[in-house]
Formats: structure tokens, C-alpha cells, sequence
């Protein structure tokens, strides 16, 4: 904070704009007024006896409650600065004008996530998320980023406070892994990660080449959404293919020691899914299945449209030419988003501490600006 320019009347102004912007967008009026009714309505006798309603009710209730109160915290927090500057200016204390400065940045990151959720105007967007990282061109190395990826996605979600289950991460021969997919549960998990989708690139100086040559290399990486009970996807058990396999799970737990894995094939598809990260054969099946059907929920809606489905963007090999986002590890230090100019020179903040959200916020931003020119 001490490298920061102090912030002026005017920025606080900018930054009130902004708020009252916010606030507009999520219709905070209107959910102040559903908060009021769904409370009353939580209250009423009777109300649990429907447990699957009861608990919808609660979720809309939990979810404009959370809007609400975000945007009172950061009308306080754009008091706190204001009381704070005016201080400073009549007592020329360089210590409270810090102290608003301070509360105006916290202000700016709040005002990032209010305006997330303004953006997220799919219902599926709010919810969870499942996530497939696959090794592409790179042979070795691109599996050795593969689980480069997948530790960069695993740190992002605990700086999030999401919960992550690793449904399938099966160790490779040599070095990384061969694949993971996990899934992500927590506020706008899917709304937010499928800014990661597409073809990640890494450039360095190869771990495995004993002459230290440099290495590109590519993974994919698929962002679908957890599907809610009340979207249903028919799915023929004639037309399935079950197999189950021995283990061999990321971490080498207790879970490797039977014959739990399990891979489905939809054999009119050819889609294939695995998993095998549960402690019984059961629970692989009920979480494959899950994938399943996510992915083809995903189909049916690219063979209505006709046209490539925005779930997973355009489908293009993991290989040059193709990539969203450059990670430069040698000859110099760089992570580029190539969709939005997003970039940074602090490598370890991104891979080793899951620094996302610039690139992730920066990516909605630069959609939402996109469409608003169509």
C-alpha cells in the first residue's frame, strides 16, 4: 500500500459513481425487498415440510442477503474513507491519509466482485463448476504442466474459500499427471472459472532435456457447470459402458487399494469420463455420472444451436496457435492473458499462489465489453 498514490475527493467521488452503479445493476432495491419476503416466508408454519422447496427458498434467500449486504459494507467502507480523507486534510496527517487510501483500494477489490455478480446472468453461472485439465502438445513436459495447472487451480480455490473435490488425478509414468478433472463448489464457481477455459501455453527451460533447452508446452482446460436437480438429462443405461479399474489416485491414499475406479463411456458419443478419487466404487459411479451428464447437457445444447456452444468455447487442438493465456518462464518472467492484454511479471504469485482473479475479472470485464458492441 505505501507504493499507492493517495486518494483524492475526487477519486472518493469516482468511486461513489461506481458504487451507485453497482448498485443499480444488482437491483438492490428490488432485493432488499425479496429478502423481507423470504424471510417472512421461512418463518410461516409449514414451511419444512417441503424440504426440497424449503431449501430452493433458502438458497434465494442466502443469495440476496449476500448482494445486500456487500453492497452495504462497501457504502460504510466509502464512509469510513471519506470521514478518514476529510480528517487528514484539516489535520495534514500523512497516517489517516493513508488509513483512507487503504480503505479506498479494500473498496475497489469489493466493487470487483459486486460487479462479478452483476455480470453472471445465467442462473448456472452462480453455481458449481467442473473442471478437466489435459495434457496437450509437449509429450512429458505437457503433463508435468498439467499438474502445474492443476496445483495453480487447487491454491486459486482455497484463496476463494471453495471447496474442491478431486474426482480423478491419476499420477503419469514419469513426471505430472496424465489428466485431472475436480469439482468446485462455492458462490459463482462457474461464472468465474470459465474464464480459465481454453489452451494454457508454458515456455521454459525443460526439467527433463539434459542440454537445459527450452520447452513450450500446452494443456487444455474444460470448464463445465454442475447441472441442478431440476435440469434433467436422459440418459439409456443400454447405452452406457461401465468399467471398473484399479486406482492409482493422486497422493496414493487408502483409496488405491481396490478396484474402485470406475470409467463410463456414452457409446453413442464416444464421451468417456473417469473417476476414481472416492473411497468406494459407488461413489466414482455417482460422481462420474455427474460429469456425464454435464458434458452431455453441453452436446445437446451445441446440437440445438447448431453452432459451437459457449460452455466450452471454440473447440481447437492443444497446440500452437491456439492458446488463451502465455505463462514465460525463460528468458524471461511473464503470464499474459491473450484475450484481454492482461499480464504480470510476478510468475510465482500466479503458479505458485493462484493469484487469478486479474486475469479472471479482466476476462469478464473485456466480454461484457465485448457484447456490449454487438
Amino acid at each position: 500500500m505505501a507504493d499507492e498514490a493517495p486518494i483524492t475527493a475526487e477519486g472518493l467521488d469516482a468511486l461513489e459513481k461506481r458504487l451507485h452503479e453497482v448498485e443499480g445493476y444488482l437491483h438492490v432495491a428490488q432485493k432488499r425487498e425479496l429478502v423481507e419476503a423470504l424471510q417472512h416466508k421461512s418463518a410461516e408454519p409449514g414451511f419444512w415440510d417441503d424440504a426440497a422447496a424449503a431449501q430452493k427458498t433458502m438458497a434465494e434467500l442466502s443469495s440476496a442477503q449476500e448482494d445486500v449486504k456487500g453492497i452495504d459494507a462497501a457504502t460504510e467502507k466509502l464512509g469510513d474513507a471519506r470521514a478518514a480523507l476529510e480528517l487528514a486534510d484539516e489535520t495534514d496527517d500523512d497516517e489517516l491519509r493513508q488509513e483512507a487510501t487503504s480503505a479506498a483500494e479494500e473498496l475497489k477489490s469489493e466493487l470487483s466482485e459486486l460487479e462479478l455478480s452483476s455480470w453472471f446472468t445465467d442462473d448456472l453461472d452462480h453455481g458449481d463448476a467442473i473442471v478437466t485439465i489435459m495434457p496437450g502438445q509437449g509429450g512429458l513436459e505437457a503433463q508435468d504442466w498439467c499438474e502445474m495447472l492443476f496445483k495453480m487451480y487447487l491454491r486459486y480455490c482455497d484463496r476463494r474459500g471453495w471447496k474442491v473435490t478431486v474426482n480423478d488425478a491419476p499420477q503419469a509414468e514419469v513426471i505430472g499427471i496424465d489428466r485431472a478433472t475436480f469439482t468446485v463448489s462455492g458462490k459463482n464457481a462457474y461464472g468465474m472459472l470459465r474464464a480459465e477455459q481454453g489452451v494454457h501455453r508454458l515456455v521454459r527451460i525443460s526439467p527433463t532435456d539434459e542440454k537445459k533447452r527450452r520447452q513450450t508446452t500446452f494443456a487444455g482446460v474444460e470448464v463445465l457447470p454442475v447441472l441442478p436437480d431440476d435440469i434433467e438429462v436422459n440418459i439409456d443405461p443400454g447405452d452406457l459402458r461401465i468399467d471398473v479399474y484399479h486406482a492409482t489416485g493422486h497422493g496414493g491414499q487408502g483409496v488405491n487399494t481396490t478396484d474402485s475406479a470406475v470409467r463410463i463411456t456414452h457409446i453413442p458419443t464416444g464421451t468417456v469420463v473417469t473417476c476414481q478419487n472416492e473411497r468406494s466404487q459407488l461413489q466414482n459411479k455417482a460422481f462420474a455420472m455427474k460429469i456425464l451428464k454435464s458434458r452431455l447437457y453441453e452436446l445437446e445444447l451445441q446440437k440445438r444451436e447448431q453452432q459451437i456452444d459457449e460452455l466450452r468455447g471454440p473447440k481447437h487442438d492443444i497446440g500452437f496457435g491456439n492458446q488463451i493465456r502465455s505463462y514465460v518462464l525463460y528468458p524471461y518472467q511473464l503470464v499474459k492473458d491473450l484475450r484481454t492484454g492482461v499480464e504480470t511479471g510476478n510468475v510465482s504469485s500466479v503458479l505458485d499462489d493462484g493469484d487469478l482473479d486479474p486475469f479472471i475479472i479482466g476476462y469478464h470485464r473485456w466480454v461484457t465489453g465485448e457484447e456490449q458492441k454487438v
